[in-house]
């Protein structure tokens, strides 16, 4: 040993080493721990970073879609490029997975993300201030009075000051709507990055962990990342309260509030900060092994390797390297393997059941905070926040029970189908109280009532232009909401027959105004904004605490139905099976779902905002009695498909289990004389079990 004795303590003890002869095993050992809890702590960070992220690019979709202009189906092309990303590397990540080394192509993904995030934000920079169209704006800065009615023609209602002589240029660089494939480009980049975090983390957890801890240290790593939506849509919250021109335009001289349908909050200041949480997600995996011993395990080197060691090999590194990947074997065993895995009839139905999930789930967080704004008269930045603080939170308590009542009650593959089953079907019938909520629908001279506060049907130029207006020359296109003192909205100051006002900028009210007199009494002035629905907001807490509980049943199930993956497929197709139940989710539920969900929710709109330059803009009002029965119609009749589902499962799963424990009890009456009569250890007698259930393909 390069003329070098071990030391007196290394004589008595062989497992005491010099300074000389390398690492303690014991040491080694607990390093080896230490680095899977390091694993751990980085892979919860990083499904923070990317659930953050995700969540506030959800929150944040109506600010962009009133600040493009655009329609809510682009807004869910928007939302799905997120799931075009994940397509483009999803199968090929997942399928090489155990080959590469996993830590190192977290970290890749996750600096990934960070630079879609920042290329996302790079529109605010170039479109300019946004600007909104009031007459409030125009008479910001004089207290004289206003006729909307005649000698103010609506032309003059404009834009903010530094815009009204607007240049054909101008209008041209101002109209640039396609600036939102920036964001587009950007939610693109985020889905390519965030592809190789949950099948290599989870399958990483799975490899070096025990079986019985590997449920617990999942459901932990899931439940600690869903503290990012819940800050995710704490920020959005904060951020739709903050103009959008935060910092170069003064808040005070704003004439709308947060719960006007102009509002446009600080969208991208969140987008930054999300980019800034990615990149510092990305540390800790280069820092990490290809592999480690598996946990449990103690590493014990014999005699000869631990005097052995020479000055050569002392330098060289214990940990494996990754094989080497040729493409033509990755081709040629792709489709073998895939084969495989949808041969198995169990994964299979738990493939289907994941798409209905997605689709109802993506479908519900897209547009959740605009059904509460238009169904419950609330701002945005509320609806955002409540979802935050009450939903999100009780969904973290399920999901960490869920993880907890498997490892606690060490439920079989069985027990966790029937559990899943019975939780999913008792929020499912729950979910039916949903059509109870009723609210009004808002109350808009010429679109959904007449003029005489009769309710309409139809829209017609007949309708907005009556006797009461008809000499005021207005633009029956123009939506600036005034509320009349007759309890009825009308779409501008115009419309309403307004002669005079008193007042400034937020503070401005119209008076005289001959079509709010057609109903009667001695209130003939409209203020700004649109008139509220008390009776919306009084059924709101009941609708809160109802959501609240079908949250907490969804995610109670949802670790439980998760594992059902695990047990069912054999332990080299974890990765992959992982990987495969992304891809299908995110392709047939992930990426459609916000498309058709905005689609439909597009053909309930009343009115659509006019963009500057022509061209239709953002949705102003929508049909709440329409808008509630289409969103919550198809959530239902998906969560219907997912009810059938499970009940096949929990069929086939029990089917497999009984056939299963049979053929274990046969196996072990023929092997009891051999097992007598052999010095095999109980441990090894437990790994030949599970290499007998592997090779029958039915590890439940």
């Amino acid at each position: 040993m390069d003329g070098k004795m071990a030391s007196p303590q290394a004589k008595e003890n062989p497992f005491v080493l010099d300074k000389t002869l390398g690492p303690h095993p014991m040491k080694a050992t607990s390093l080896s721990l230490s680095k899977l809890k390091i694993f751990l702590g980085a892979l919860a960070f990083s499904f923070f970073a990317k659930a953050f992220s995700g969540s506030y690019m959800k929150s944040t979709m109506i600010q962009i879609e009133r600040r493009f202009e655009i329609s809510s189906s682009v807004v869910g092309l928007i939302d799905g490029s997120f799931e075009i990303g994940n397509l483009l590397v999803m199968v090929l990540v997942s399928y090489v997975g155990p080959k590469v080394h996993r830590p190192k192509v977290i970290a890749a993904g996750s600096l990934i993300m960070a630079s879609g995030s920042f290329l996302s934000v790079m529109p605010h920079f170039i479109m300019g201030h946004y600007n909104y169209k009031s007459i409030a704006v125009s008479s910001a800065n004089s207290s004289a009075s206003i006729s909307a009615c005649g000698s103010a023609p609506l032309h003059h209602y404009g834009l903010a000051e530094s815009s009204r002589n607007t240049t054909a240029l101008g209008c041209e660089k101002m109209t640039s709507s396609y600036l939102w494939l920036f964001v587009f480009a950007g939610n693109l980049l985020r889905g390519i990055g965030e592809a190789p975090i949950m099948p290599l983390g989870m399958s990483y957890i799975d490899d070096f962990a025990t079986e019985e801890n590997s449920a617990f240290y999942i459901g932990t790593v899931r439940s600690t990342g869903m503290f990012g939506p819940t800050l995710g849509f704490l920020l959005g919250s904060f951020c739709a309260n903050l103009w959008v021109d935060i910092g170069e335009v003064d808040s005070d001289t704003l004439t709308i509030s947060s719960k006007d349908t102009r509002w446009v909050g600080a969208w991208w200041l969140g987008i930054l900060i999300c980019g800034v949480t990615s990149f510092m997600s990305s540390l800790p995996f280069w820092f990490l092994p290809y592999s480690l011993p598996q946990e449990g395990e103690q590493v014990v080197k014999k005699s000869n390797e631990v005097y052995g060691i020479t000055q050569d090999s002392r330098s060289k590194t214990d940990a494996p390297k990754p094989p080497q990947l040729k493409v033509s074997e990755v081709v040629k065993d792709f489709f073998p393997t895939l084969k495989k895995l949808l041969g198995n009839s169990i994964f299979l139905i738990y493939l289907l059941l994941t798409i209905l999930q997605y689709n109802s789930l993506v479908g519900m967080i897209t547009f959740e905070s605009k059904f509460m704004e238009q169904q419950f008269n609330i701002s945005v930045s509320r609806a955002i926040f409540l979802i935050g603080v009450i939903i999100l939170p009780i969904t973290i308590v399920g999901m960490f029970l869920g993880g907890f009542l498997i490892k606690r009650f060490k439920l079989h593959i069985a027990a966790m189908a029937k559990f899943a089953c019975i939780t999913f079907v008792a929020a499912f019938l729950l979910n039916l109280f949903y059509f109870g909520a009723s609210c009004q629908v808002l109350q808009v001279a010429g679109l959904t009532v007449n003029y005489s506060g009769v309710k309409e049907v139809t829209i017609s130029r007949e309708k907005l232009l009556p006797a009461c207006n008809s000499d005021c020359g207005c633009d029956e296109n123009h939506w600036d909401p005034v509320c009349g003192g007759n309890g009825i909205t009308y779409m501008n100051p115009c419309l309403a027959g307004c002669k005079t006002s008193v007042g400034t900028g937020k503070d401005l009210v119209f008076q005289n105004c001959s079509c709010v007199g057609i109903l009667g009494g001695d209130n003939f002035s409209a203020v700004l904004g649109q008139c509220p629905r008390d009776n919306c907001t009084k059924e709101f807490p009941y609708f809160l605490v109802l959501l609240s509980i079908l949250a907490f049943l969804f995610s109670l199930g949802g670790t439980p139905t998760y594992m059902i993956m695990f047990r069912s497929v054999s332990p080299d197709l974890k990765s992959f099976a992982v990987g495969i139940e992304a891809l299908c989710g995110r392709i047939l539920g992930g990426l459609p779902a916000p498309i058709y969900f905005g689609a439909l929710i597009d053909q309930t709109c009343l009115k659509w905002g006019v963009k500057t330059c022509g061209g239709s803009g953002a949705c102003r009002v929508y049909d709440t009695e329409a808008f509630r029965n289409i969103y919550l119609g198809v959530i239902a009749a998906l969560r219907f498909g997912s009810c059938f589902l499970y009940v096949i499962l929990c069929m086939l799963i029990m089917k497999h289990y009984r056939q299963g424990n049979q053929k274990t009890k046969a196996t072990n009456i023929a092997e009891v004389p051999d097992i007598k009569l052999s010095n095999i250890s109980s441990k090894t007698e437990v790994s030949s079990c599970r290499e007998v259930q592997v090779a029958g393909d039915t590890p439940l």
